[in-house]
Parts: C-alpha cells; sequence; structure tokens
C-alpha cells in the first residue's frame, strides 16, 4: 500500500498546473472574444453554464447561494451548452471545454451522447463532460421528466452517454431507457472524461463509481477538504 501511494505521488509530481476559465451570465457576444483570450493567456480550459430556461414562479431553492435564492439568473444570457462550446471552438486550437455542469437526466442521453460525439468531433477531443443532477423540480417539468429516481436516472444516462460515445454498437435495457442495438457516428477518437458535480453523499459516491473526476460546486476551503 505504501508504494503504491508513494508511486502516485511521484506520477502526481510531474503533472503540470492547469486552469480553468470560468465565465458565465455574461453578455454573449464576450464569449468568443473571452475564449480566444484565456487560450493565449495559457489557460487550459474554460466552463461553460448551463440553464434551460428561468420560471416566473418557484418553490425551489438553490442549494448554492445563502438564501436560497436564485433571482441573480433572470434575464441572464445563456447560449445553449453544447453549441457554446461548439462556437469558442472553432475560434480556438488548444482550449478545452467543460460544461459545469450540464443538467443531465433532464434530457435524453441519446441526444446528448450524440451532441457530446459532434464537439468532440469538431474540436479535436476537447471536450469534458460536467454532468449533475439539477436541483429544481421546475427543470424535469419543463423537459417532462419525473423528478422522481432521478438520481438513478441520471447513473443511466451516465452510462449511455459513455456507451454511446466510445463508439461502436452499443444496446442498453435499464430501468428508464430500453436502447436496441445502436451506434453514432462520428464517435470521438478519444474517451469523453465524465466529470460528476454535486457535495451530496450520493454525488460523491457517483464520482468515485461512474465518474472521472468530480467537480466543486464552491464554498470555504475547509468544506472542500471533507468533500475530497
Amino acid at each position: 500500500m505504501s508504494a503504491g501511494v508513494a508511486q502516485k505521488t511521484r506520477t502526481r509530481s510531474t503533472l503540470p498546473v492547469r486552469f480553468t476559465y470560468a465565465e458565465a451570465m455574461t453578455d454573449a457576444s464576450y464569449y468568443l472574444p473571452l475564449a480566444q483570450a484565456a487560450e493565449a493567456a495559457g489557460y487550459t480550459s474554460v466552463t461553460v453554464a448551463d440553464s434551460l430556461a428561468y420560471p416566473e414562479v418557484s418553490d425551489s431553492t438553490y442549494p448554492y447561494t445563502p438564501d436560497g435564492s436564485r433571482t441573480f439568473l433572470e434575464d441572464k444570457e445563456f447560449i445553449e451548452t453544447f453549441c457554446l462550446c461548439a462556437a469558442m471552438g472553432a475560434v480556438t486550437s488548444t482550449l478545452r471545454f467543460t460544461p459545469f455542469v450540464l443538467k443531465l437526466p433532464v434530457r435524453h442521453p441519446v441526444l446528448v451522447a450524440k451532441q457530446a460525439a459532434a464537439v468532440a468531433a469538431l474540436t479535436g477531443n476537447r471536450l469534458a463532460l460536467g454532468v449533475g443532477i439539477s436541483p429544481w423540480p421546475e427543470d424535469f417539468a419543463i423537459m417532462g421528466v419525473p423528478f422522481e429516481r432521478r438520481g438513478k436516472r441520471m447513473d443511466e444516462c451516465m452510462d449511455i452517454v459513455r456507451g454511446l460515445t466510445a463508439g461502436g454498437w452499443f444496446e442498453y435495457h435499464g430501468e428508464f431507457y430500453d436502447l436496441q442495438s445502436i451506434k453514432i457516428c462520428p464517435a470521438p477518437s478519444e474517451p469523453i472524461p465524465l466529470l460528476v458535480g454535486g457535495h451530496a453523499d450520493a454525488a460523491l459516491r457517483r464520482a468515485v463509481v461512474r465518474g472521472d473526476g468530480w467537480m466543486h460546486g464552491g464554498g470555504s476551503p475547509e468544506e472542500l477538504d471533507a468533500l475530497l
């Protein structure tokens, strides 16, 4: 065990430090020049926020603000996530793109796999897919998806996205999705990393069991240490 830990430490020490530029809720016309500037400044990647719609009336609580309000989102410009990744990819050459995070279980996973594979193919594998469960029942309602058992639905979505973006024939038979043997083309020439967002115990377990990494939603350093 000690040798294994030491080996990991030595390997980890050789990795370069990578920086991600995070931007959201800004004027949509800024994103392409911001992406070019971030690339020129040496950033490795840029995060892309995901928001479907803003409900006029809501009783939901947002878990990442002190008062649970999300009024800060109203009238903010959110370009559809995959469209924005593709647009920024067209004006850059090395910058990577990471949705932070795509609300996966409110969408059909076959469509997400197709969109992710297309962006990866167009950008030369510069996509890492951050995924999470929306905390708002309204997102599920407007997409016609049940809010109940959303965690299990999320697991199946991740399995399907990973399976389809791997290339070749893929079939799936689960509680929520039943897919005949299908494949999508083009498929990425490299695996798309699935990075799990969320601070709940279930999200942390999901990051370990199904994910390739974890995305921190913000908070104090003391909380981060505990989550890690």
